[in-house]
């Protein structure tokens, strides 16, 4: 291909504009669209309680089979559809098995129309797992670590053939080996950011086992590794060694921001990349962490006014490449940075940055972390970015209760100018709350949309198992939602999917 074949999906304000057919005037992300989010934000969330699907245009969720396969994986509003483009342990285009654990997702732009996707797989294992590590890995052998089996594969989509036995898809293959529990990342515009939500190493003990490289980075994969080419590219050390969750680069200035999930009972940074090259970040640069103006080591988990702006400066972390866990999140703690509860999804849109706490809260769902701290149903944050020493910090959203939002784990901005929300309910506790759907059962999974009147609903519902959506992404001209059904070590448990309807009748 072409250097101007590929490019990619939601970074760029202006390309992303045009693309979607949204002018400036009308979209949500307009010079006064995220304050007016804002404030209808924390006006609306209270009153929303109790009624999940309130204010939305799609209406009702029903249960739908594939179009391709017949299989029942997802219920959507009338008039929508979906393919089913992969499933784990069906062969790939380059002879491999599909692998495991569909995580955070990456779309990009290709001539045609068509549409590159690079899938993380969130491939982590115990003692007990090796040396197989289960059934559906990825082989690292001649890799950065051959000891390794997580990565990533890529899927070409085209919109033409979304009526055929294959759902759209043209090919998938491994794109990049050599890593583990890949768990989301972030678009560039030459790759993808997948990152290692674990560190881990030869120095490993406990449940944890050893590997013969280190590992908690994130790594490049290059959008235009083709088949039978894997990548295995060298950790990026100085963007830290920490469990990465997510990462989105500001296209005006270069900076990469970055989610921490340390686990719960453990505090988590929200972080900023100063690179020498925005073009090249293997180049090197500087770490920070965010931290307030006037307040030590602020504890942003809970007590929280939805709406409030909070001035922020950054702290420089000098230790970026250590040698244990949640060392980078002490060093940056103990010089004031803030602490959150579990960051997840981060997407840039409209020059601010959004991410997720995916247990932050003031309403409670009843587990309670080893420090003592009460998990709430998750938070939405924007850092509005004022220059490179400041900027603000607002929460945009806190879950009322869990039929509104549980758990936000990936999030994306649409389209339409909205945001869209994968849950991740991996508890069973749920206090005060009914967990369960009329669709599944326990621990419901489903992908929430935030509407222009900052009203939270359903759009989409896991109805084939209790496993989280992720990585969801749009194809450059809107047409197209692309998410994964997370899945099990189990043949045909999981994959990714395309969706397409009446995006113009809703919010996004």
């Amino acid at each position: 291909m072409t250097t101007s074949e590929l490019e990619p999906n939601g970074l760029n304000r202006r390309s992303f504009l045009r693309a979607t057919g949204v002018t400036a005037g009308v979209t949500l992300l307009g010079s006064g669209g995220l304050q007016a989010l804002t404030a209808r934000m924390a006006e609306a969330a209270p009153a929303s309680k109790g009624r999940p699907g309130a204010g939305t245009d799609y209406g009702p969720l029903e249960p739908m089979a594939a179009r391709n396969t017949g299989d029942r994986w997802l219920a959507l509003p009338a008039g929508f559809s979906y393919t089913i483009l992969t499933k784990t342990g069906a062969p790939m285009s380059d002879g491999a098995l599909t692998p495991r654990a569909h995580d955070g997702m990456g779309s990009f732009a290709m001539s045609g129309g068509r549409t590159r996707l690079i899938c993380n797989h969130e491939i982590r294992f115990n003692r007990a797992a090796q040396p197989d590590q289960g059934v559906f890995t990825i082989d690292g052998t001649g890799s950065y670590d051959p000891s390794a089996r997580g990565g990533t594969t890529t899927i070409d989509f085209d919109p033409g053939r979304f009526g055929s036995a294959s759902g759209g898809k043209l090919q998938d293959y491994v794109s990049m080996r050599g890593s583990v529990v890949n768990c989301a990342g972030g678009v560039l515009p030459g790759g993808w950011i997948t990152s290692e939500e674990i560190v881990q190493g030869p120095e490993s003990t406990g449940s944890t086992p050893k590997t013969a490289q280190r590992h908690g980075y994130n790594f490049v994969v290059p959008v235009r590794t083709e088949r039978g080419r894997a990548a295995t590219p060298q950790p990026l050390k100085a963007m830290g060694r920490f469990a990465h969750e997510a990462a989105a680069q500001d296209r005006r200035t270069g900076i990469v921001y970055q989610t921490e999930d340390a686990g719960s009972g453990v505090g988590s940074g929200f972080y900023r990349f100063l690179p020498v090259d925005p073009a090249d970040l293997a180049r090197g640069g500087v770490l920070q962490m965010l931290a307030l103006k006037g307040t030590r080591s602020p504890d942003l988990r809970e007590g929280q006014r939805q709406g409030k702006p909070l001035p922020v400066t950054w702290v420089t972390i000098e230790r970026p490449d250590p040698q244990g866990r949640n060392e980078v999140f002490h060093e940056g703690f103990a010089k004031g940075g803030a602490k959150f509860n579990r960051l997840e999804g981060i997407w840039e849109g409209g020059g601010s940055i959004f991410f997720a706490s995916t247990s932050g809260g003031d309403v409670k769902n009843g587990d309670v972390n080893s420090d003592g701290f009460e998990e709430g149903y998750g938070q939405i944050w924007e850092y509005r970015p004022r220059g490179r020493s400041g900027g603000q910090l607002i929460l945009l959203f806190e879950s009322p209760d869990g039929d509104v939002l549980d758990s936000p784990d990936n999030i994306v901005v649409t389209p339409r100018g909205g945001i869209l929300i994968c849950e991740d309910d991996s508890s069973s506790a749920n206090l005060g709350q009914n967990d369960e759907s009329r669709f599944f059962g326990e621990d419901k999974n489903r992908l929430i949309g935030l509407t222009m009147n900052a009203v939270a609903f359903p759009f989409a519902e896991n109805i084939f198992s209790d496993a989280e959506l992720a990585g969801a992404c749009w194809s450059a001209d809107g047409r197209f939602l692309f998410v994964n059904n997370f899945g099990e070590d189990v043949a045909g448990s999981g994959g990714t999917m395309a969706i397409t309807g009446p995006w113009e009748r809703g919010a996004l």
